[in-house]
């Protein structure tokens, strides 16, 4: 009888270490959900929300007063120290004026090119990654790595104008894949990473060796941050991020990807599959405004000024479609963006992101590139933040391999996706929770506006409100 109750313990224990794969994940992120909720205070209105409904989503996210970016939100302290350092010139987070003017202007001068000129040196920077991969037959990849080096040479050589040494373009993939690592709470920050290339910045704007005219009204300090933030971080981690989702899409959609690579001319088509791909896994989780006046749309509530609205695109490109949750760029064949709930790169009247324009043109490019050589294959989950980084299997074009091979590692990399997320899981949520309590205790956003204005200038002794904590002893700084 004992033998009996040992071996049905072991059975059952056997079958709940098996089955961890399929629970644990999804229960450790719903907790890992609640805890930040309460870490966070609970602030923020969410749109679309019980105040708020979808059909209101554009007119509140496009609202003059719905503007404020950093100031008087607690949310910043955590988006500024994972954007850190500089988060205090990123062009995401710098509030309204001059200054933001004068950068956003340096930012869109030194993305703007004739479309052709753009599309061929994306070609260009994917076909030199992609040939390092060398002539075998097939590989296996995560593709959020491929990508990334791709847009670390077309970012640089947009800012620099020469081609980016390997070196440098090492220093920006590392200092890329630390901050989106950070933000998916798979690792914790390293800020000796994000360091050496602000050094390297710094060392070429001191000179001389950046032909743009950079914002006067920074320091060149702060211009360093301007370059780091704006385009070794935010366009390279966002463009890895939408290519990999746009190629983890196809290697599930067969047929989707065959029309692709038999009509690779075919921009329509394509933009539907990009609009798709941007439909289901938007790069913007959740973008937090502050409100500087009163707000009352239609009939509904007024929300006072100094609210913070929390607009969640993954909710409201939900909102609107049949089957919403199907990845169909069918559906783009008879309805635009503009009628549609779908907002990738933001709302024209509250500061779209500046690459709307340049990110297709790159995307189509890249994607042909890869689809020339390669034809795709995955079988592993696929979220909006895909914290496994996109595994998928790369098979030579004209060079098929037998089926059994092909399932063989299309069932190696399900397997090996729902064991890694078994410490995957556990470990984010350590490592977020440790995250959100370390930014809470640093408060950089709101350390920083005790000290200066929205312009960056420093306040009098009249003009400074005192922090109702102590400033944190260990300051972000500069290396």
């Amino acid at each position: 009888m004992r033998t009996r109750t040992r071996a049905l313990w072991a059975t059952a224990a056997g079958l709940v270490a098996l089955s961890t794969p399929y629970w644990l994940p999804t229960t450790v992120v719903a907790l890992r959900m609640r805890i930040f909720a309460r870490l966070g205070g609970g602030e923020g209105v969410a749109v679309p929300g019980a105040q708020v409904g979808p059909d209101r989503f554009e007119e509140l996210y496009g609202h003059p007063a719905a503007g404020g970016r950093s100031r008087g939100a607690a949310l910043s302290d955590l988006f500024w120290y994972w954007l850190a350092p500089g988060a205090d010139v990123h062009q995401e987070h710098l509030e309204a004026g001059p200054r933001y003017d004068e950068v956003a202007r340096t930012t869109l001068a030194i993305l703007a090119g004739p479309a052709p000129d753009l599309s061929r040196a994306a070609a260009r920077c994917a076909a030199a990654v992609l040939d390092e991969l060398g002539t075998g037959r097939a590989a296996l990849v995560r593709l959020r790595d491929l990508m990334m080096p791709v847009w670390a040479e077309f970012f640089h050589e947009r800012v620099f104008h020469e081609p980016c040494p390997p070196g440098v373009r090492r220093l920006i993939t590392d200092h890329a894949d630390d901050v989106v690592s950070s933000l998916k709470c798979t690792r914790p920050r390293r800020m000796w990473r994000r360091h050496r290339l602000t050094r390297y910045l710094a060392g070429r704007i001191a000179a001389g060796a950046v032909p743009h005219a950079l914002p006067r009204s920074l320091s060149p300090r702060e211009r360093a941050y301007y370059l780091q933030g704006t385009f070794f971080n935010t366009a390279v981690v966002q463009l890895s991020e939408a290519m990999a989702h746009l190629l983890l899409a196809l290697a599930e959609h067969h047929d989707v990807q065959e029309r692709v690579a038999r009509a690779p001319d075919d921009d329509r088509y394509l933009d539907h599959v990009i609009d798709e791909t941007f439909r289901l896994y938007p790069l913007f989780g959740v973008a937090h405004r502050v409100t500087t006046a009163d707000i009352t749309l239609g009939t509904g509530p007024t929300l006072p000024a100094g609210s913070v609205l929390c607009f969640s695109y993954p909710d409201y490109h939900a909102t609107g479609y049949e089957d919403p949750g199907s990845f169909a760029p069918r559906r783009w064949e008879a309805r635009t963006a503009k009628d549609a709930h779908h907002i990738p790169f933001g709302v024209a009247a509250n500061r779209p992101c500046p690459a709307w324009r340049l990110a297709p043109l790159v995307m189509r490019a890249a994607t042909r590139e890869v689809l020339r050589r390669y034809a795709l294959d995955s079988a592993v989950s696929h979220t909006r933040s895909i914290p496994h980084r996109a595994p998928c299997l790369l098979v030579r074009r004209g060079r098929p391999l037998p089926r059994p091979w092909v399932l063989g590692a299309r069932a190696f990399l399900r397997v090996r996706d729902r064991f890694e997320d078994v410490g995957r899981a556990p470990a984010q949520l350590v490592l977020g929770t440790w995250m959100v309590l370390d930014a809470r205790r640093r408060r950089l956003a709101t350390t920083y506006f005790a000290t200066y204005d929205t312009e960056g200038r420093p306040l009098t002794s009249v003009e400074r409100e005192p922090l109702r904590e102590p400033a944190p002893k260990a300051a972000e700084t500069g290396p």
